[in-house]
């Protein structure tokens, strides 16, 4: 017998006169607590490759908080309102927990800062529920998911598949209305993501490297789910995009310092003590002097590739370039006098812009114009680079950072310089770039 009977008739008859125990704490904590423990041993019974997720999910009771939040790694309830919820459907409870774990394995609450925080948080639950609607299972199906398919039809239509970066960007790209904002949340929002924030969520149960990993296990256990066909399909596509790893583009730039000598006194290497020493007894005769020059790690050749087969915008162009100068200015890993080559290319290269100093980056930038639109090869960027190399115009040419979609043709052999392909937001179904390169993926919310 399925146990979400069990659920429907131990608990109903508690939950009817939940008014005349509103003032019996201790009744209503075990009572949303048995509700809480049911609902789970019924999402552990249908997903049986969700177990460890389920597990490492920590329920909370919080009376008088009135909402379910999704912290990081812990599901917290109003004891009232579970009672209440299961009351009102006693599949409710285990949705609003399968709600709140399917966050955490597509890693919805490590997002970091979003320009547009509304946005995403409505991207991340119709995302879930779009995969809960997918699986399409009983224990954590609702009544009201027949007025929420037809949405969710027409969201697939125009975004595509549901994750939550896709939905993201397309509502980035095509505004919602106030109305329409209101009303998806309505149709979707089980739960209140404010605990996601990083100042909000001090005490974290696992980390966001633990919680993909289950991400990983869970993905290579559901092809094994095969009870429904393609029920799995939006799990899956939503698996892959929340336990992909991330390519911080900021970190990554740090392989592109070399090291150059930089006039600067280098307290490091300068011994106080035998200076003083020979001040006070060798008649102001110090015994060591200050050495004047010590190296630090500074940029001076490297060369930007772009690619301008209709896959980016010139604006999005200019703020990848923009950023990547800020970040590097930040770091202070310029050297005074740069050798930059700005290169576009298609299937062909089109244009080369050398920049020498950076003050010439914002006259760039303002004439700036992309030249090309046919489909891409990355080929002729690196045999183009070999070519100023042998022409002696890079000193000690560090590497190339190659902005793209990823669609094109890879060169085989590695060159002799580091290479880094940025992408434009995380796609899975790219192709991948080669072994011996690195990979950033810059989404495009992030580029100021």
């Amino acid at each position: 017998m399925k146990r979400s009977f069990f659920l429907k008739t131990d608990c109903a008859a508690d939950c009817m006169d939940v008014k005349e125990k509103k003032n019996d704490t201790k009744e209503i904590l075990a009572l949303s607590s048995k509700i809480i423990e049911l609902a789970r041993d019924e999402i552990m019974m249908s997903f049986r490759f969700l177990d460890r997720s389920l597990m490492e999910l920590k329920s909370e009771a919080r009376p008088g908080c009135a909402n379910v939040y999704s912290g990081i790694g812990r599901f917290i309830y109003d004891p009232v309102n579970i009672i209440r919820s299961a009351q009102k459907d006693f599949r409710l409870p285990a949705r609003m927990i399968f709600h709140v774990m399917l966050h955490h394995i597509f890693s919805h609450p490590f997002s970091g800062e979003r320009t547009d925080r509304v946005l995403w948080d409505l991207a991340c639950d119709i995302a879930v529920e779009n995969v809960i609607a997918e699986l399409d299972e009983d224990c954590v199906r609702l009544d009201t998911d027949l007025a929420t398919a037809g949405m969710l039809k027409v969201l697939k239509e125009d975004v595509g598949k549901l994750s939550a970066e896709s939905l993201y960007r397309y509502f980035r790209k095509n505004p919602l209305t106030p109305s329409r904002v209101m009303e998806y949340e309505r149709a979707f929002a089980l739960d209140s993501h404010d605990l996601w924030r990083p100042d909000s969520s001090p005490e974290i149960q696992m980390t966001e490297e633990e919680w993909k990993k289950i991400s990983r296990q869970v993905l290579a256990e559901i092809k094994s789910f095969s009870k429904k066909g393609s029920s799995g399909e939006s799990l899956e596509k939503n698996l892959l995009e929340g336990s992909a790893v991330k390519y911080d583009y900021r970190r990554i730039l740090e392989h592109f310092v070399v090291t150059g000598e930089h006039t600067r006194l280098s307290d490091d290497e300068f011994d106080y003590i035998y200076y003083t020493y020979g001040l006070e007894h060798y008649d102001n005769m110090p015994l060591i002097e200050p050495l004047e020059y010590r190296e630090d790690k500074r940029i001076r050749d490297f060369v930007i590739a772009i690619d301008t087969s209709a896959s980016c915008s010139g604006e999005t162009v200019k703020k990848f370039i923009r950023q990547t100068f800020d970040l590097l200015k930040r770091s202070e890993s310029f050297f005074r006098k740069i050798n930059i080559h700005i290169i576009q290319c298609d299937a062909e290269v089109g244009r080369d812009d050398k920049i020498t100093d950076i003050t010439q980056l914002e006259s760039f930038l303002g004439s700036m114009k992309l030249v090309g639109g046919g489909a891409t090869d990355f080929r002729p960027v690196f045999d183009y680079v070999k070519t100023l190399q042998e022409a002696r115009e890079f000193d000690d040419l560090k590497g190339l950072i190659y902005f793209t979609d990823g669609y094109g043709i890879y060169p085989e052999r590695k060159p002799d310089f580091d290479v880094i392909f940025a992408f434009l937001n995380e796609d899975t179904s790219r192709p991948a770039p080669p072994v011996w390169s690195m990979k950033a993926v810059i989404e495009e919310d992030e580029l100021k």
